[in-house]
């Protein structure tokens, strides 16, 4: 019997959605031959409702910080790193990070025995379709982790010879309100300035417009089961949703704080490396939790996106090198990203200071805390390099010494 992980990072408060991805892991226990190991990781403050909601959930695992905290610690102990300080701060970082919390699922995966992981996230739901709901675990199981060629129910195959190389990565998007908070100035002729920021280098302004035109949008609802194997594009899957097999044991996401788009990191190695993996369409439902929409939220929402704006200048070098899934390979990439001159960075920090400007409204206080911050917030985007080429340098070990720890002491 296989056994997966299903986890759920969260710093909020999201009893309903734990409840419907308890339903997802009863779902594949039901209808597939796995032992599903529900993973929440809680950082919020609504830690004791949460475990209301998950008491009886069978092989759950249900962990405060102080639980993660002392997991890491014999983790990284065992690995014999010799900066132990240094790894526990950018596995369990002050500051919200999506990529370190999923790097603690993987760890945890890892310890427990499950050969995969399938990220849910804590402001989503599923779709419901003639009375019944949309896991997206159907697809998952029924395709990650087996050979390329068995993929034999998919409906489209566009893949080159993947041979009996195993499906590292199944994934769909999501349906509902915009990925990234800006729907309410999608129509506002400084949102394609804004937008068009996250374009590599040199992009020609009709790839900018492409990009505008896809970024953050999802898919259709749900009519009936499709999928495809390919080597995925980055653009058609979401963090809300996807599953890993194998990948996640071999490089980490970045630890970047306050950082959008940090955990999308694998995605992007699993198309440069051309790994087989297949995309579906079992979206999930994705809504925008009331505290993003209160003063203090928005602006700290939004201050995310700068930082992945100015993150990409670094992330691009990388994705254009990458060819394959090799740790060192990758590291020194990523080392090499962060050695590139800062003009063009602090380029992207100007024009997203006058992008946000140029919307208006409650968008100005974020142009004038760009102009107040430029220079920490270009100092976090580059420090951000050196921590990630750390942590992939460490994380074979660390994958290790979670294994040898095991499910009964994790």
């Amino acid at each position: 019997m296989r056994r997966v992980c299903l986890t759920v990072p969260t710093n909020r408060e999201c009893a309903a959605t734990l409840a419907e991805v308890a339903e997802e892991a009863a779902y594949a226990t039901r209808h597939f031959d796995v032992e599903v190991h529900l993973l929440v990781l809680d950082s919020s403050e609504h830690f004791a409702s949460h475990a209301r909601v998950l008491r009886g959930v069978p092989h759950v695992r249900h962990l405060d910080e102080a639980a993660q905290r002392e997991f890491l610690r014999r983790v990284i102990r065992r690995s014999g790193s010799a900066e132990p300080d240094l790894l526990a701060g950018l596995m369990l970082p002050r500051g919200l990070s999506y990529g370190a919390c999923t790097n603690r699922a993987f760890l945890f995966a890892v310890a427990l025995g499950c050969e995969s992981v399938h990220r849910r996230d804590s402001d989503s739901s599923y779709q419901v379709h003639e009375g019944q709901k949309v896991f997206p675990i159907d697809a998952e199981l029924r395709f990650l982790g087996r050979p390329a060629h068995a993929a034999a129910t998919v409906h489209r195959r566009t893949e080159p010879p993947f041979g009996d190389t195993a499906v590292a990565m199944v994934g769909a998007s999501f349906v509902g309100e915009m990925s990234v908070d800006l729907g309410e100035v999608r129509g506002h002729e400084a949102y394609h300035d804004l937008v068009g920021l996250w374009a590599a280098e040199g992009a020609s302004e009709e790839d900018r417009r492409e990009l505008v035109e896809r970024s953050f949008m999802g898919g259709e609802p749900f009519t009936g089961d499709w999928s495809e194997l390919a080597v995925v594009d980055p653009m058609c899957v979401d963090m809300h949703n996807i599953s890993f097999h194998g990948l996640h044991e071999r490089v980490p996401l970045p630890p970047a704080t306050d950082t959008i788009g940090s955990d999308y990191f694998l995605i992007h190695v699993a198309d440069r490396a051309r790994l087989p993996g297949v995309l579906h369409n079992r979206h999930i439902v994705n809504f925008h939790t009331p505290e993003r929409k209160t003063d203090d939220g928005f602006l700290a929402y939004q201050l995310r996106f700068v930082k992945f704006i100015l993150s990409m200048y670094y992330f691009h070098f990388v994705y254009e090198r990458m060819t394959d899934d090799h740790p060192d390979t990758i590291a020194a990439i990523v080392r090499e990203s962060g050695r590139q001159a800062r003009g063009p960075a602090e380029a992207r920090a100007d024009r997203l200071r006058s992008a946000y400007r140029g919307l208006g409204g409650r968008f100005t206080a974020v142009a004038d805390r760009i102009g107040e911050d430029r220079d920490r917030l270009l100092a976090e985007a580059r420090q951000d390099v050196d921590d990630h080429a750390l942590l992939i340098d460490a994380w074979t070990p660390l994958v290790e010494a979670a294994r040898a720890i095991g499910a009964r002491d994790a």
